[in-house]
């Protein structure tokens, strides 16, 4: 008798593993980003608002007025928290510094009026006036300016410039004996001295705040006194020289006891100006001024310099015409935030929303994953399908089923994510019901064997007991 060897069962095929495609990295790494680029224009934003600038200010000599007023306001600006710097450039003298300011090499100057005005020089705010006092013997008033012309005339002022002036507004200056005629007095002359040495009349240039402060007139006034004489064509010489100003010398402003003038004069004056550059930005000017105005106290000098800030003239005709941001803040015209950045913001807004549409449709169509077709699954179940035949157990035929049903269910989660779309549900689905059945028809067919081969087994257990 010939023993048989059983034949072996065909192994089963190895499960094809099925990769699955999620979005979930692709939109973790999107909102990323977002949020990153969200923080980072916040803080470009934010920089750029409160990011500090500096200004340039050029100044004359170190212990003049200019730059002592300029040491004044940075310290302010320090002290107020402003975002404006100053970085104090000091020069030789004024003109000096004027020349420098007229390169574009600084941003903010002051100047006299009579001065070469800088052509891009706009007004911020007037620091100080320069009243000319015209000053005879007492008893010997002057009364008009061609009376003033046959006098030899001794100028009080600071430089040369005093003398020219007045040699400009008496037309002088192409007399050949204008030099003899209106000569700077030498320095600490006073009234009397000069009146003794053969001058018909003294002319002083000071600021105003200093001829308040002046103790001097008084005394001169109780010794003998002086004539303080009225420019009666005031108002027709600063119609004619646009850099001089009308000015008034008020009741008692040299002396009050005895008042010196008895009356209001008038007379004429220069200002003094603090320009900055006409291509500043306006709200940068408009900071600046506003820090000027509301801290008049602490910008004023101790010899009285700046200490009655006044707003620039505004007008369009004026000497030096104002600068757009402080005639902003002068007119209470400051506009808001929104306002000022409203076209602006209207522009980034549009151009965000075609960013973002772009970057959408790049993420659309490069960086997403598409998803998957419900008719593409149907691989997964004809691999299922394709193993129902070597499944020889019914254990091995229940795995195939539990996996049949982990495929349908993955394909249920991956409608209601996104994941997988409804293109070809109806070839899923004719894929599941067929090999659904499939299994069905070999679960029978192992059932129906398994119970012969039980059948059999019995038959012949029989037969070797008879």
């Amino acid at each position: 008798m010939r023993a048989e060897a059983p034949t072996p069962h065909p192994k089963m095929p190895r499960r094809r593993v099925r990769s699955v495609k999620s979005n979930r990295t692709q939109i973790l790494l999107f909102s990323i980003m977002t949020l990153v680029l969200t923080a980072t224009v916040v803080w470009g934003g934010r920089t750029l608002l409160r990011n500090s600038e500096t200004l340039v200010f050029a100044v004359g000599d170190t212990n003049g007025p200019e730059a002592r007023f300029a040491a004044r306001l940075a310290t302010v600006l320090k002290n107020n928290s402003s975002r404006l710097r100053l970085k104090i450039v000091p020069n030789g003298d004024n003109a000096k510094a004027l020349s420098q300011f007229d390169r574009k090499e600084a941003n903010l100057a002051i100047l006299r009026t009579d001065a070469r005005i800088p052509p891009r020089a706009r007004a911020l705010a007037i620091l100080e006036h320069d009243l000319l006092l015209l000053i005879s013997p007492n008893g010997k008033k002057i009364k008009s300016i061609a009376e003033l012309k046959k006098k030899k005339i001794a100028v009080i002022a600071d430089n040369e410039s005093g003398a020219a002036l007045v040699r400009n507004i008496l037309e002088l200056s192409d007399n050949p004996d204008a030099a003899v005629r209106v000569q700077m007095a030498p320095p600490g002359a006073s009234f009397e001295q000069l009146f003794a040495a053969g001058f018909g009349a003294v002319v002083k240039i000071a600021h105003a705040s200093q001829i308040v402060k002046d103790k001097s007139y008084e005394q001169y006034a109780r010794r003998g006194g002086f004539t303080l004489n009225a420019i009666e064509s005031a108002k027709a010489i600063a119609r004619k020289y646009p850099a001089i100003s009308e000015e008034t010398v008020a009741t008692g402003m040299l002396s009050a006891s005895p008042a010196v003038p008895a009356e209001d004069v008038d007379t004429i004056g220069l200002e003094w100006l603090l320009v900055g550059q006409s291509k500043l930005p306006n709200t940068t000017v408009g900071d600046l001024a506003r820090i000027i105005y509301e801290n008049k106290a602490e910008l004023g000098l101790t010899d009285g310099f700046a200490s009655k800030i006044e707003p620039a003239d505004t007008d369009k005709d004026a000497f030096v015409v104002a600068h757009p941001g402080a005639t902003e803040y002068i007119n209470d015209e400051i506009k808001s935030f929104v306002e000022r950045y409203s076209d602006l913001m209207y522009v980034a807004l549009l151009a965000l929303s075609i960013i973002g549409s772009i970057f959408a449709a790049i993420y659309a169509k490069i960086t997403r994953i598409a998803p998957e077709k419900a008719s593409q699954l149907a691989t997964a179940i004809l691999d299922i399908g394709e193993r129902v035949e070597y499944a020889n157990s019914l254990d091995a035929l229940d795995e195939l089923q539990d996996e049949l049903e982990a495929t349908l269910r993955s394909v249920v989660i991956g409608l209601r994510d996104g994941t997988i779309s409804s293109d070809g549900l109806d070839t899923f689905k004719l894929g599941y019901e067929f090999v659904r059945d499939e299994i069905g028809l070999r679960r029978e067919h192992l059932k129906r064997h398994t119970a012969q081969d039980h059948a059999q087994d019995d038959k012949i257990v029989v037969v070797k007991t008879a």
